[in-house]
């Protein structure tokens, strides 16, 4: 099987690529698992963000985050990434990380026509 490509949601690339270095090597990394099927090895679900939002754990120095969605068959949606100041994940980072998520799903529904999976 194919890698899944990666498809970006909003300001979440550049978001990634201001990430220290080894924050953004080792994130690249578990995105790459990810498109060839595996989990990262360091996540958690993010039901809060939406169903299938899984958070990736970077901790390198500093705690990073990249929030995504791999339930569908065109690819890996990247929704979020951020750096984390606090134990518990910032409200408005899931709110962003929520906004994009609906409007990742409104644009598929568009799209597909109707609600695949997820």
């Amino acid at each position: 099987m194919p890698d899944k490509p990666l498809l970006w949601v909003g300001t979440a690339r550049a978001d990634l690529r201001k990430f220290p270095a080894a924050a953004r090597r080792l994130g690249g990394f578990e995105l790459r698992r990810v498109q060839q099927g595996f989990d990262p090895n360091d996540w958690r679900p993010m039901s809060s963000v939406g169903p299938g939002v899984r958070e990736i754990r970077i901790r390198v120095g500093d705690a990073y985050r990249v929030f995504y969605v791999a339930t569908f068959d065109e690819g890996v949606y990247v929704i979020h990434a951020f750096s984390k100041k606090a134990r518990k994940t910032a409200r408005r980072d899931i709110d962003v990380g929520r906004e994009r998520f609906r409007a990742l799903i409104a644009a598929r529904k568009q799209k597909h026509g109707k609600e695949e999976r997820h």
